[in-house]
C-alpha cells in the first residue's frame, strides 16, 4: 500500500491558477476526502495524482516515490469516473478483467480475481449482462469492481455517485464506505456533496478557488469551521451566518441579542447550527423575528426567519407547527455559537 506526499503542488495555465500550493501528506489506508463546489480544484489535484495532468510546479510522492515524471500506468493507481467509462461491447466480465489483460496478469489467475471483485459489490447474478442492460447504479459498482480487481496502491474517485439519483446514492456510498473497510486501500474522493464527505472520510480538504480552506476529520470541521466559507458549505442546512457587532460582550443585529461574549467587540459574523438552537416561548429567546418559512421534514420541523440580514434556520421538534409570519422566537446562547471576523472570514477564537 502506499501513503501520498502533495509537496507545495500549483497548476497554472496562463494567468489562471487551478490549484496553489497544495501541500498535504495522506496516510496509508487513509480514505480522505477532496470537497468543494465546481471549479475550486479538487478534480485537477486528483488528476495530478494519477498523472493526466502535469503539475505546474511542486512535487507528488506516492510510496516513497516521486511520479512526477511517471506515466500514468506506471504509478499503479485506479481511477474511477463519474462518466462510470465501461466498454459497451464487452459484458460485465469482460469489464471487470479488462484490466488484467491490459497489465499483462497470467490469465489462470483472471477468473478468481473477477468473482472475488464482483462478489464485493454484488455483481455474481449479472456478469454475463453488457452495459446497456444495467441500472446507473448496477453501471457505477461495475466501475467499481473494474478498479477492486487491479489491487492498485491507490483508489482514485472523481464524483462516482453524482449520476445517480437520491437513493442509489445512499446504497452506493454505503456499499462504498464497506470496500474501503474491507480493502484498506489508500482512497482519494472527490465530491462537491458535503454529505458524501461526511460520511465517508477519515480527513476532508474542504477547497475553494485553488486554495485549501480547512483539512481535519468530518467531526473537527463540522465543530470548529476555520472560516465561514467552510461553515456555510458544510452541515445540512448549513450553518446560520448574521453580521452584526459585539457591543459590551453582546452580540446585536437586528432581531437578534445574544450575551456572553466578554473579549470581543466590534462587527463579527456569529455563526450557530439549526440543530443547536431551540424554539423559545414567545417574547424571549436571543432569536426573535417572523417566520419566513417552514418545512416539514418528517424527523423534525425547519422553522426559518430572517433575522441579522439573513435567513435564520431553527430545527424545531417534528410536531411543531406555525404560520409564516407569525412570531418566533429562539434559544441561541453564545454557547453554540461560532465568531468570524467578517472582513475576512476567519475564526475567531
Amino acid at each position: 500500500m502506499a501513503d501520498i506526499q502533495l509537496k507545495q503542488v500549483t497548476k497554472r495555465w496562463g494567468d489562471f491558477v487551478g490549484v496553489q500550493e497544495f501541500d498535504l501528506n495522506i496516510a496509508d489506508r487513509e480514505f480522505l476526502v477532496l470537497l468543494g463546489p465546481s471549479g475550486c480544484g479538487k478534480t485537477t489535484t486528483m488528476r495530478m495524482i494519477a498523472g493526466l495532468e502535469d503539475p505546474t510546479s511542486g512535487d507528488i510522492v506516492i510510496g516513497g516515490t516521486r511520479v512526477n515524471d511517471l506515466d500514468p500506468k506506471d504509478r499503479d493507481v485506479a481511477m474511477v469516473f463519474q462518466s462510470y467509462g465501461l466498454y459497451p461491447n464487452m459484458n460485465v466480465w469482460e469489464n471487470i478483467r479488462f484490466p488484467l489483460k491490459v497489465r499483462g496478469v497470467p490469465e489462470e489467475e483472471h477468473e478468481e480475481r473477477v468473482r472475488r471483485a464482483s462478489a464485493m459489490v454484488e455483481l455474481d447474478d449479472f456478469l454475463h449482462r453488457k452495459p446497456a442492460a444495467l441500472s446507473g447504479g448496477q453501471r457505477q459498482r461495475v466501475a467499481l469492481a473494474r478498479a477492486i480487481v487491479r489491487t492498485p496502491k491507490v483508489f482514485l474517485m472523481d464524483e462516482p455517485l453524482s449520476n445517480l439519483d437520491a437513493k442509489l446514492r445512499v446504497s452506493t456510498r454505503a456499499q462504498i464506505k464497506n470496500l474501503s473497510h474491507e480493502l484498506q486501500v489508500t482512497t482519494i474522493y472527490v465530491t462537491h456533496d458535503q454529505i458524501e464527505a461526511m460520511t465517508l472520510a477519515d480527513r476532508v480538504v474542504v477547497m475553494k478557488k485553488g486554495i485549501v480552506q480547512q483539512v481535519g476529520t468530518p467531526t473537527e470541521i463540522y465543530d470548529r469551521p476555520a472560516n465561514t466559507f467552510v461553515a456555510g458549505f458544510i452541515g445540512s442546512p448549513a450553518m446560520n451566518l448574521m453580521e452584526g457587532e459585539v457591543i459590551d460582550g453582546t452580540f446585536e443585529a437586528d432581531g437578534v441579542s445574544i450575551p456572553g461574549f466578554s473579549g470581543v467587540k466590534g462587527p463579527v459574523t456569529c455563526g450557530f447550527r439549526a440543530e443547536d438552537a431551540t424554539v423559545a416561548p414567545e417574547g424571549s429567546g436571543e432569536v426573535r423575528a417572523p417566520v419566513y418559512s417552514m418545512e416539514l421534514l418528517g424527523d423534525s420541523t425547519m422553522v426559518t426567519v430572517r433575522a441579522g440580514g439573513a435567513l435564520v434556520a431553527v430545527k424545531a421538534a417534528k410536531d411543531f407547527r406555525t404560520e409564516i409570519k407569525a412570531p418566533f422566537a429562539a434559544s441561541v446562547p453564545a454557547s453554540i455559537c461560532h465568531l468570524f471576523d467578517t472582513s475576512s472570514g476567519d475564526r475567531i477564537a
